[in-house]
């Protein structure tokens, strides 16, 4: 379904157990709330699930960048106030813990619980021109041109080696992202510097990385979690960035005994 939400049309979907506590998905940057997958049976059966395609994602619209954290952030808000969901538990991968954390800080009263899955708080300048390289390249030679580099860095050899669908999916997932969608969202991206407000979240935290993660690596999540008080920090082995997809059982077990307690 879409609905317009802070000046654009926003692509998502209602599921799971009505009259449950809502969750909200959010995924990375090059893929869609098609990402999530692998957690909707296990969540659905437990609690009412909002996925969505962030802008310039999946069926959301795209125009033009750049865009900023905090517009991201305020269109999950947009659209929760068009739902009628006062208070929901948030989950982001990715992108989708920076958007968390913008909520976090600016929107604390709308979050029951908040889970940081393979993010960062901060982009350091010394990856400024990594990022920017990105942009180039999508911009000159297409976004095709990132996709294999990128699912190097996303899952571990062995299970690109495996080649399972969860794989094939994803590649697709990328390769169907908007140009304007990804750059502007690099954009966002790139912009990231969260570090000196994360003690201000009160909110129940889980912190979750692959242990084989190399874009934002074990020691970010630990110094995420060294920074929001009584966080929970789990390290996923044998996962690299979507950890949600190549260790699914293990990453949905955590999440459920975290989303249980509150």
């Amino acid at each position: 379904m879409k609905v317009e939400a802070n000046g654009i049309q926003i692509n998502y979907e209602l599921s799971g157990k009505e009259n449950a506590p809502t969750v909200v998905l959010s995924h990375s940057l090059g893929s869609s709330m098609e990402m999530w997958n692998p957690q909707m049976a296990s969540l659905g059966s437990h609690y009412h699930l909002l996925r969505y395609d962030t802008r310039g994602h999946g069926g959301s619209e795209a125009p033009a960048g750049p865009y900023t954290l905090d517009q991201l952030g305020e269109d999950v808000i947009e659209l929760l106030d068009l739902l009628n969901i006062e208070t929901v538990h948030f989950v982001g991968l990715s992108m989708g813990g920076m958007i968390g954390q913008y909520l976090a800080i600016n929107h604390a009263n709308r979050l029951r619980s908040l889970a940081l899955c393979d993010t960062a708080a901060i982009i350091a300048q010394e990856a400024q021109p990594v990022w920017q390289e990105r942009i180039d390249t999508a911009r000159e030679k297409g976004i095709q041109a990132l996709a294999e580099a990128t699912l190097e860095r996303w899952f571990t050899p062995r299970y690109l080696q495996q080649n399972p669908p969860e794989v094939q999916l994803i590649r697709k997932l990328f390769l169907s992202t908007p140009l304007e969608g990804f750059i502007g969202c690099s954009e966002a991206i790139r912009s990231l510097d969260n570090l000196r407000f994360l003690s201000q979240i009160k909110t129940p935290t889980l912190i979750m990385v692959g242990a084989d993660d190399p874009g934002t690596p074990v020691d970010a999540s630990e110094e995420m979690h060294s920074r929001i008080h009584g966080s929970r920090l789990v390290v996923l082995s044998a996962a690299a960035h979507l950890s949600n997809v190549e260790q699914s059982s293990a990453f949905n077990q955590a999440l459920l005994e975290f989303l249980n307690r509150y």
